[in-house]
């Protein structure tokens, strides 16, 4: 069980040990996140994050990047709308230098001026980059029809104008605002005591300013009324990206872990409903699923899918079709059945790391997630009824109001794909190069 341990300043600790092998990962988290950041410098957060690994004290990124080979480290960084995260891995052996190195980047980033001009251009370079990522495409279509001006519409990476608006000031100043004892949150997982975690994370936040755990800035989404279709136009694709969706579940909904399990039977599995109807039955996409987001506020169901052109129509209106029948008819006592047993059993590898258990400890607090979130996530499916997940599919989506993004050639497809959509209401179509 991992535990958890309140140090001073507000700083909280989980610990998750496992000595099967010298390995040890360190976590280092915030409470906030990208949805911090202005319309206008959007991509700062992840910036300034970035910058940690770009020089610290006296050290460059050059002899940073040598200290962590040596030591045969590694980290990496991770930005989200509600949370960053600095994560760090090293054999047990050499953990002692590790934290000092890791404590160093944490606390004293130089932010030098000529390795912040070059992080911009190799962001900005990865933003132009992704133009060539149908599926980002569609997603990030998807992500900003569904929330429209919320902070969850927006990419941590941030805009192009966004990123290279960024000064090393912007960056400092985000750095001291969110780098505080009072909204760090540290973890340890694997070939490591109690003792020596806490006597690790006292060494992490030492330097460290006292502060406060910054408020959410995100408030609840709204949904958007009416079918709606974006369209990304790319010139001369012969497969298309599709994403259908609306808003979706809250984990602190009633009817949240039932509805987690119709999702699953729906579009959860490889034999779900789309999988067979779609892939197996018309061999129209290779991959077709549905998913429900998570996050501190109510998140995004959604339909996924990557015909061919020539399938895409009839693709979006199969799935229409499926959906419709799903929250009118709901599911079958044999399906619920079913995957309540797949759930079930196939928890056990959600929990077969001390990494995973670790990380499930700390998403309950930084998303705040329910306590028995994941503890009793094995008792919650079993007791779920089929009123229940019938009941949630009712309650939770509609077929009346959704979105469709597709990455696709307009002019060959467009047309089909419009009437492909019941009582479509607006539907733009936008270049797939438009920031």
């Amino acid at each position: 069980m991992t535990t958890r341990i309140e140090l001073e300043g507000g700083t909280l600790l989980f610990v998750e040990e496992s000595h099967a092998i010298p390995l040890v990962e360190v976590v280092v988290s915030t409470r906030s996140g990208s949805a911090h950041d202005s319309v206008e410098k959007q991509g700062l957060f992840r910036t300034m994050l970035g910058m940690f690994r770009r020089g610290a004290r006296d050290l460059t990124s050059h002899q940073i990047e040598d200290a962590l080979d040596r030591l045969g480290s590694e980290i990496s960084l991770d930005v989200n709308a509600s949370i960053s995260t600095m994560y760090g891995q090293v054999i047990e052996r050499n953990l002692a230098p590790f934290i000092e190195l890791f404590s160093t980047l944490l606390e004293s980033p130089s932010f030098p001026e000529d390795e912040f001009g070059r992080l911009k251009r190799e962001i900005v370079a990865d933003l132009i980059g992704a133009r060539d990522n149908d599926r980002a495409l569609a997603q990030r279509a998807f992500r900003r029809g569904v929330f429209r001006d919320h902070p969850y519409s927006r990419s941590a990476a941030g805009t192009i104008p966004g990123v290279e608006s960024l000064t090393t000031d912007d960056a400092r100043a985000q750095y001291r605002k969110h780098f505080v004892k009072g909204n760090l949150v540290i973890g340890f997982s694997g070939d490591i005591s109690l003792e020596a975690a806490e006597r690790y994370a006292r060494r992490i936040i030492r330097d460290v300013p006292d502060g406060p755990r910054l408020q959410d800035p995100v408030p609840p989404p709204s949904p958007i009324p009416g079918r709606r279709l974006v369209f990304v136009d790319k010139p001369e694709r012969t497969q298309t990206q599709i994403v259908i969706g609306q808003l979706g579940t809250s984990p602190h909904d009633e009817d949240h872990i039932p509805l987690t399990v119709a999702n699953a039977v729906f579009g959860g599995t490889f034999t779900s409903r789309l999988m067979r109807e779609v892939r197996s039955k018309r061999g129209w996409s290779y991959g077709a699923s549905s998913r429900l987001g998570i996050d501190r506020q109510r998140h995004s169901f959604a339909m996924v899918t990557f015909p061919a052109a020539t399938d895409a129509a009839a693709c979006i209106a199969l799935q229409l079709e499926l959906f419709t029948d799903l929250v009118e008819k709901g599911i079958t006592t044999r399906e619920l059945a079913f995957i309540k047993r797949y759930l079930a059993r196939s928890y056990a590898f959600e929990i077969d790391t001390a990494s995973k258990r670790l990380h499930q400890a700390l998403d309950v607090d930084l998303l705040g997630l329910p306590a028995d979130y994941y503890s009793g996530y094995v008792a919650h499916v079993e007791a779920v009824t089929l009123e229940q997940a019938n009941g949630a599919l009712k309650n939770r989506l509609t077929t009346r109001d959704f979105l469709v993004s597709i990455v696709g050639t307009a002019s060959e497809i467009e047309a089909k794909v419009r009437e492909a959509i019941p009582e479509l209401g607006t539907h733009d179509v936008v270049p797939f190069d438009r920031d």
